[in-house]
């Protein structure tokens, strides 16, 4: 709001993007509230708006007359023109796509950028950790703010029903997030039969404007105890009154999410509550149970950018500039990584998966076995998993290759053995008699350029995968090599 006041007594026009048309209605109450005592001029563009009332906000951008408009994504149609804009401010930096950051950077050029976010997603904390974009961490909790107490279980309806409840007694509302829409509405009948003095409502993005914005303002003004809705209040929407979230199936939901989710509650210094629940019974995926004792062990106020960075191991970082040709792609079922216990500092973690994902000889691997020993200790067995696929990488590096996935045998193979995929492979005469000398079971598809190789029984997954590739085309000797080398200086 500050540098917003800035930007229009110098006489520029300020943009301030969001994602849902609920937080730009509040955002648009609290910059009206702050700035009614100067002359500027606020307005919203979103779909709440009437064609009519949206055009005006249109022609009032063109000709200079609005000062700060705060929009969804309609701000970022074609037809949007500022007569001089000089401040753009993007909320929820992590809700906005590929395509969306395209648009927003022809917006601003020229223009002061400022993005915002308590979860930034993996590839803006890559490009932030890489220099690429500064960075700013507010990590001061607002006056009063308590930690949050979270619990991450298997659902239980009396749990449920005793955490609304307690809510009541204190005079408090809950959210209670259902991420589905099509059976949203069973899920808040079922919620009056297990809590009947509840008053409950039900939000979500497919409502049309003026029955989601009457339910939310109801809300907002205590005609309803409960708030049964999608994952639209995760952006921003400030409530002090409601003081506990329970969210349904959280398995299903992104690390940031969660985070954002879980604050929107204990915003005005009640001790707040968030359950977080999966089915019971239910076998959760690797990367949902790290999400989950991630969301879980992290409570503490001002935990977002470690959430951020957690995120970035779990999800890797992407590719800044597009899709590598050269990117080496591996599928493996193994469990490889740096454990908390053995390197405890993310920044450090973060370096280390980052150097090892670049590797293309084996020296440099040795080198960073090295290291982490020398630094660390011993390396415990994930570790050393981690080290084998980079071990992997490199001897794919050598010989080109750029896929290798291993998937469970089909008919022929023994019962629970793997097979291993390998591509793009265009062999010499010569090196398919090898194949077929040293690995009798592995088949070379021609026509793919691919090769099926079965692993042997009982070996490291990741060390007979080298041993098979290096079953192709062995490494150079010392000798070959510099003699090799002698030869290209010539």
């Amino acid at each position: 709001m500050r540098a917003a006041f800035k930007a229009v007594q110098d006489g520029k026009q300020v943009a301030v993007l969001v994602p849902t048309t609920l937080l730009a209605s509040q955002h648009l109450q609290n910059f009206s509230e702050r700035f009614a005592n100067y002359p500027v001029r606020v307005e919203m563009l979103s779909r709440f708006l009437t064609p009519a009332e949206a055009r005006a906000v249109t022609d009032g951008l063109a000709n200079g007359t609005v000062d700060i408009v705060i929009g969804t994504h309609k701000l970022l149609a074609g037809d949007i023109k500022f007569k001089d804009l000089g401040l753009l401010v993007v909320d929820e930096e992590q809700r906005f796509g590929v395509n969306h950051k395209e648009t927003i950077k022809k917006l601003s050029t020229n223009v002061d950028v400022l993005t915002m976010t308590a979860s930034p997603i993996p590839r803006t904390l890559e490009m932030t950790l890489t220099g690429i974009r500064d960075l700013s961490l507010i990590t001061t909790p607002p006056a009063e703010r308590r930690p949050i107490l979270t619990y991450v279980g298997e659902y239980d309806e009396r749990a449920v029903a005793e955490a609304v409840r307690r809510e009541l007694l204190r005079e408090g509302q809950v959210f209670f997030v259902h991420h589905r829409v099509r059976d949203i509405d069973k899920v808040a009948a079922r919620l009056k039969e297990l809590v009947p003095e509840a008053r409950v409502a039900i939000a979500n993005g497919q409502m049309d404007e003026g029955s989601l914005e009457r339910v939310v303002i109801d809300f907002w003004e205590g005609r309803y105890d409960v708030l049964v809705c999608t994952t639209i209040i995760e952006s921003g929407i400030d409530m002090p009154t409601v003081n506990t979230l329970v969210i349904d199936r959280a398995d299903m939901l992104g690390l940031g999410q969660l985070h954002q989710l879980r604050g929107r509650v204990g915003r005005a210094g009640q001790r707040a509550y968030a359950y977080l629940m999966y089915p019971p019974n239910h076998k959760l995926s690797e990367e949902a149970y790290e999400r989950l004792r991630t969301i879980g062990e992290h409570t503490e106020l001002g935990s977002g950018f470690k959430i951020a960075m957690r995120d970035l191991e779990i999800r890797g970082a992407g590719n800044l500039l597009g899709a590598d040709p050269a990117e080496i792609r591996l599928d493996l079922p193994v469990t490889a990584n740096l454990p908390v216990a053995y390197v405890e500092r993310e920044d450090l973690r973060l370096e280390a998966y980052r150097r090892l994902a670049t590797v293309t000889t084996q020296e440099e691997v040795d080198d960073i076995e090295a290291e982490w020993v020398d630094r660390y200790g011993p390396l415990p067995p994930a570790a050393q998993a981690l080290l084998g696929i980079g071990h992997l990488r490199a001897e794919c590096a050598r010989q080109g290759i750029r896929e290798v996935a291993v998937v469970k045998g089909g008919l022929g193979t023994p019962a629970g053995s793997l097979v291993a995929r390998i591509s793009p492979l265009a062999l010499k005469a010569s090196e398919q008699v090898r194949l077929g000398r040293l690995w009798p079971r592995a088949v070379y598809k021609q026509d793919l350029g691919q090769l099926v190789g079965p692993l042997r029984g009982g070996a490291d997954t990741t060390a007979a995968l080298v041993e098979l590739l290096r079953a192709l085309v062995p490494p150079p000797s010392d000798d070959a090599a510099r003699a090799a080398l002698t030869l290209a200086r010539q």
